[in-house]
């Protein structure tokens, strides 16, 4: 972890999106939501740069959508 601006802002970013997908999944009562939620916020713990954190989370929220447009 670099503690570096972009890292910092690109952790910001990420985990609000992850608070309101949460958020969202918890109140409701959607599993896809809330598991790709907590995702985010947990990643930017376990990825060191900004890059590869906004990948991940580009990741996660392609996964996502991928879930839900099968109809889960």
């Amino acid at each position: 972890m670099d503690l570096s601006a972009g890292w910092l802002l690109s952790s910001l970013f990420v985990g609000s999106v992850g608070v309101a997908l949460c958020v969202y999944g918890k109140k409701q009562v959607r599993f896809p939501q809330l598991v790709a939620g907590a995702v985010l916020i947990l990643e930017s713990y376990f990825v060191p740069g900004w890059g590869w954190m906004l990948a991940a989370a580009a990741a996660v929220l392609a996964g996502l959508w991928a879930v839900l447009r099968a109809g889960v």
